[in-house]
């Protein structure tokens, strides 16, 4: 039985290497895909987790699901198709290790996803569902998600979302903001960045912006990541800041997703529902999340930079 099952996207990302002998932009081939890169963060820190998601059946979608099975991660669910290759993601890093993508995906397989194809039987053994926005994008992948996610609540199955605003994968903005919204009123555990908390909230602003979007909504534990300055939880009428982790980044591309999965694993530890859950306990939660992403900073790449769980303690003291 899986502890999570992810649903969404499971892509390529072109990361920055260097430069070749002719001052050429070099790029190094990692697996990524923010619900694939939860899943195996989970499964680095010693749970288990299945995927659900479409790729292309070629070279790099094959790579792809040999990266899954390698690190541990199921992939009954996962399909290969010759419908469409599979999307890649090239990742532009600024001096501070932040990134901007630049994706093709015209379409790419992830976005195939169809509501038939949806393995009822993976996310009836599960304990969490976690999906993004990023497979609500398009259609028929929304659809299918969406499905996926009404089903778990059906069943009582608590849900992670990530809102993961790529906007150049929208038609618009306006039409992101209305899906992202849409994927809220399932979900019981949500992470969003300051940038995305602005965009769904019009607020910067901690308190305000995090009551404003976790308040409609039956949302168990909202989150807001705030890079190297750590995270800011609401659960309720509990709220807090924890300081992040000091650490020399190279590449934040997983840096999200690890610091979700770090969070996911302490809830999976735990096993109680957040209200249950006190001040203190909720800010050594995200001590170990901050320092989970925190560590996923210092390796290129999504997948292959999770840290293990002796790792994250080991930088925790």
């Amino acid at each position: 039985m899986p502890d999570i099952t992810a649903i969404g996207e499971l892509l390529v990302d072109f990361t920055p290497y260097g430069l070749s002998e002719l001052g050429q932009p070099l790029f190094e081939r990692n697996p990524g895909g923010a619900p694939a890169n939860v899943a195996a963060a989970i499964v680095k820190l010693g749970r288990t987790a299945e995927f659900i998601g479409k790729i292309g059946d070629d070279a790099f979608g094959q790579g792809l699901k040999s990266v899954l099975d390698a690190r541990g991660v199921g992939t009954a669910g996962l399909i290969l198709t010759k419908e469409a290759n599979t999307t890649l993601a090239f990742v532009h890093l600024d001096d501070q290790g932040d990134r901007s993508f630049s994706f093709y995906r015209h379409p790419g397989a992830d976005q195939l996803l169809r509501e038939e194809e949806i393995p009822y039987a993976i996310l009836d053994a599960s304990s969490i569902v976690h999906f993004g926005s990023v497979s609500m994008s398009d259609e028929p992948s929304r659809g299918a998600t969406l499905a996926a996610v009404r089903y778990a609540r059906q069943k009582g199955l608590r849900i992670s979302y990530d809102p993961n605003l790529r906007s150049a994968l929208w038609g618009s903005l306006d039409e992101a903001k209305q899906w992202i919204l849409e994927g809220m009123k399932y979900a019981d555990i949500v992470k969003v960045s300051e940038e995305e908390l602005e965009f769904l909230t019009g607020s910067t602003d901690l308190e305000k912006g995090s009551r404003l979007l976790a308040g409609p909504f039956a949302t168990e534990l909202l989150l807001v990541t705030l890079g190297d300055k750590g995270s800011y939880y609401r659960a309720g009428e509990l709220v807090g800041l924890v300081p992040g982790n000091l650490v020399q980044a190279v590449d934040t591309t997983g840096a999200g997703d690890a610091f979700f999965g770090g969070l996911l694993y302490g809830l999976l530890e735990d096993g109680r529902k957040v209200n249950y859950w006190s001040s203190s306990e909720l800010e050594r939660l995200l001590r170990f999340a901050n320092a989970t992403g925190a560590l996923a900073t210092t390796r290129k790449g999504g997948i292959p930079a999770m840290p293990t769980l002796e790792e994250v303690l080991a930088s925790m003291k």
